[in-house]
Order: C-alpha cells, then sequence, then structure tokens
C-alpha cells in the first residue's frame, strides 16, 4: 500500500500506522481528549495562545502585529517537560521583542529574512529554509528586515511549570545602534 501525506492528515495517521503494522501514530478522538483526561487533549483542543492577527498594527510599537501561534504541545519523555510547537509571524519591520525561554528552541525559517539578535551582542541573519538553535535561558530578538511577513516554525522542550515566554522590557545598551 503506497502511504501519502494526504492518507495522514486525512485519517489521523491510523490507516498508515495499520498499513506499516504499527499501532497509531496519532490517537483516535475521544470522549477523554475532547475533555482534557489524556495527555493528547491540548493538542486535539486546537491552538491556543494566539494573539489576534487582525487587530490594527501600531506603527510606534516595535512588537505590533507580532503572533505566536501554539499548534499542539505534549508530555515530553523526560518529566517536568513538554514539549511546544508554535507558528511565529512578524511582520516587515517589527521584531518579537527581548525574551527567553525555559528550555531549549528549535527553529526553522518558513518565509522572510530575520536579524536574530542575542544580548551577549552577536546576531545572526536567517532566510527562508534556514534553521536555528536556541539555548534554554538565552535572551534574543527575532527583528524581521525583509519585505514580508516572516513565518518561523518553533519547538520548545520547556520546563512545564515555567511561562513559555519570558519577556524583557529593558534595552541592553551592546545590542542597539
Amino acid at each position: 500500500m503506497m502511504i501519502n501525506r494526504r492518507t495522514l492528515i486525512r485519517n489521523g495517521g491510523a490507516v498508515a500506522a495499520g498499513a506499516l503494522g504499527a499501532t497509531a501514530l496519532v490517537p483516535t478522538v475521544t470522549a477523554a481528549a475532547a475533555t482534557g483526561d489524556e495527555p493528547w487533549a491540548a493538542h486535539r483542543r486546537g491552538p491556543t495562545d494566539h494573539t489576534d492577527p487582525m487587530r490594527a498594527v501600531d506603527s510606534t510599537n516595535p512588537t505590533s502585529g507580532v503572533t505566536r501561534t501554539v499548534l499542539q504541545r505534549h508530555p515530553s519523555p523526560a518529566k517536568g517537560w513538554e514539549t511546544v510547537q508554535t507558528l511565529v509571524e512578524i511582520p516587515s519591520g517589527k521584531e518579537s521583542g527581548r525574551h527567553s525561554h525555559p528550555g531549549v528552541e528549535v527553529g526553522y525559517i518558513a518565509r522572510g529574512d530575520v536579524l536574530m539578535e542575542f544580548d551577549d551582542g552577536h546576531a545572526l541573519r536567517l532566510r527562508t529554509g534556514d534553521p536555528f538553535f536556541i539555548p534554554s535561558g538565552t535572551i534574543h530578538n527575532a527583528r524581521n528586515v525583509g519585505r514580508v511577513t516572516t513565518m518561523m516554525l518553533s519547538t520548545y522542550v520547556v520546563d512545564e511549570t515555567k511561562p513559555l515566554v519570558t519577556t524583557y522590557e529593558d534595552t541592553p545598551a551592546k545590542s542597539r545602534p
């Protein structure tokens, strides 16, 4: 049997998993999933932590219009940790703002050009198709330096007892011109 992406998506992985002689890759939706009584429930309820992408962008606020949509959350194999995947969108000329995460960030630039600035003074230029890695607790800022809205797929393995993002209002002197 030929397995394709559409079959996996349309059937939740169950048909493809059966063809491979494996148990279901994605659990079927149950009443427990709808009520949050199993680990996969957060994923089944759909995206959360989404800021309103339709709101007006304030030209005087450098972070206005930036959105972070949680696509899925799952318990990590390590007790006390979770894996969170997000889609971050940064309009042209805007930035994420200085922030850190309580675990590692593994990302991919799906569209756009970003200057990833770090508090230690170095910066990394990232373009469509580039992967990136940010160590736990590293303060960074993603600045869209391109002409289109940047889209980044970011996956975090983080301490489940802490917020996904910690923001910092003050601007370190060495990271700004």
